[in-house]
Formats: structure tokens, C-alpha cells, sequence
């Protein structure tokens, strides 16, 4: 079976599909865009509303834009169907005022950098189509990587597989394999929120600048999850340390998990026990204390 098998069933011309298969260039947006089509899927409609001009001009004469995301080399996996609507002009002011283009900017993405005012915005519309295959149903992408769009009906485009685990909300990762950057942190998939929800402990974040680091505890109602959600919004948890930094280089691991029942007590004594070893501590860590 072919993906033009999919569309064939549900009526839609493969003829007025184009197929984008999207592999960020740059390196955090690269990680960060399947996250964004699970928990911001606006954030990632919004990433690929605007185009390159070979790209843009292909978008004004397709009806649907068929999305993918890169899964390894010569596949994809599934994202949804859009319906174009249709396009409205932007300039280069307009397009960087956008909310969504300057947190998208946040994750390192290059966007549109003038020279052709204006760019088109294209108003694609997520349709039902196959919804509950989005992150399971994975195809073969046909020749090069590199030719990331192509028109469905001049392709052949096979299935691969539908997988049982869904893509776009993996389970979690060993405690001790997690390393976040701090963008990452506002895209956690629902299974990493539960998980974190639950942990309790000594975390490490570490500013990639200049290799300082600063250890903390989490043990609150909401435990990790709690705590990295408001590094997450302010970038800097109240630190005095952090506040005077760009939070663009952070990142998190887990040092160490205890007992949820640990009372708070002993799990400010073991941070600081970790902060002793690790060196964090002013002036040589982001610690004050």
C-alpha cells in the first residue's frame, strides 16, 4: 500500500497533495519538531505556513500539503493532512512581530530573512484525515533525502509501517539518559510530564556558555515537573545567579531520584551534598548558597 492509497480512499485527489518531509536544519529545532507536533501542534503548523520561494510557489497550486517529519534516513513519519485555505502577504517586519515566529526563533530557527517582501503565510487547516496514525504510520521516502517536497501523484511513496508506539508521545527516558535543553522544557510529551510529575529529587543544569552549573531539589507538589515548568517559563527560577544569563544554553539532567516520600528536610541535605561534589557553589558554580 502507497500513501496514494490513503488519499484515494478518502476521495482527495493525489494530483492537488503536495508532501513535505521536514528535517530542520538546525540542530535544537531538529529535536524540537515532533515535540511541537504533539504538544504545540500551532507552533509546528506555524513552522511551515511560510516557505522557500521554490516551495511557496508549489503551495499556491496545492489544495493539500501532506506533512511529514524526517524519522531516519529514507523515512518519514506521519504528521496530518492540511487544507490550504489560502495565503496572505507578509512583510519582513510582519513576519518577525509574529508571536509564533519569535518563540520558534527561540529554538534556533533561521526563518525568513528578507529580500523578497513580501513572503506568503499559508492558512492550512489540519484536517481528520487518518488523525490516529499521526506519529505511528511511517513511510519510505523516495530518492534523496535532501528533496524534502514533491508532488504526492508523481510519487510513489510506500507504507512502511503503523507502528503500536506513538512517535509523538514516546515513553520516557531512564532517569539518568534525561538531558533537556531549556526550549525542550515547555514541549514535553504527556508521558515525560507524568513521569516528572511523580520524580523527586537533585537536579543539575548546566550552562553550555561556560561550563558552570547549578544544583537544585525538587520536591513540591508537582516534584521535577513543578520545578523545570517554572525554568521553563522565566528561564531562571528565581536564581539570582541565573537571571543574569541566557537561558538558550541551559540544560537539564537528573542527579539523583529519591523516595516521594523523602521528607524535605533530607532532600535540601543531599543537594547540598551534591553541591559540595559537583563544585557549584559561588565563585565557582551558579549556587549562592
Amino acid at each position: 500500500m502507497e500513501f496514494n492509497d490513503l488519499l484515494a480512499k478518502q476521495n482527495i485527489d493525489p494530483k492537488q497533495v503536495l508532501v513535505l518531509r521536514h528535517r530542520p536544519k538546525e540542530p535544537r529545532l531538529h529535536r524540537a519538531l515532533p515535540l511541537m507536533a504533539a504538544d504545540r501542534p500551532d507552533l509546528y503548523n506555524a513552522y511551515q505556513q511560510t516557505q522557500t520561494p521554490q516551495v511557496q510557489a508549489a503551495m499556491l497550486k496545492a489544495p493539500y500539503v501532506a506533512s511529514f517529519v524526517g524519522h531516519s534516513a529514507g523515512k518519514a513519519f506521519f504528521v496530518g493532512l492540511y487544507r490550504n485555505a489560502g495565503s496572505l502577504p507578509l512583510t519582513f517586519k510582519q513576519y518577525w512581530e509574529l508571536p509564533c515566529h519569535k518563540e520558534l526563533k527561540k529554538f534556533g530557527m533561521t526563518g525568513y530573512q528578507g529580500g523578497r517582501d513580501p513572503i506568503l503565510w499559508f492558512e492550512l487547516e489540519r484536517m481528520k484525515f487518518y488523525s490516529e496514525w499521526a506519529g505511528k504510520l511511517i513511510v519510505d521516502w523516495p530518492g534523496i533525502d535532501r528533496s524534502w517536497w514533491r508532488w504526492s501523484e508523481r510519487n510513489h511513496i510506500p507504507i512502511s509501517a503503523i507502528l503500536e508506539e506513538d512517535l509523538l508521545n514516546p515513553e520516557m527516558a531512564a532517569w539518568n539518559q534525561i538531558s533537556l535543553a531549556w526550549e525542550e522544557l515547555s514541549l514535553l510529551p504527556g508521558k515525560w510530564r507524568e513521569a516528572l510529575r511523580q520524580w523527586r529529587g537533585i537536579y543539575l543544569i548546566f550552562d553550555e556558555a561556560d561550563g558552570k552549573g547549578y544544583v537544585g531539589s525538587a520536591y513540591g507538589r508537582q516534584n521535577l515537573l513543578g520545578r523545570w515548568t517554572n525554568y521553563a517559563a522565566s528561564g531562571h527560577g528565581g536564581n539570582k545567579h541565573l537571571k543574569a544569563r541566557d537561558p538558550i544554553g541551559f540544560r537539564f539532567t537528573i542527579l539523583q531520584l529519591v523516595a516521594p516520600d523523602m521528607p524535605a528536610e533530607d532532600v535540601i541535605a543531599l543537594e547540598s551534598s551534591w553541591k559540595d561534589r559537583l563544585h557549584t557553589r559561588e565563585p565557582f558554580g551558579l549556587n549562592a548558597n
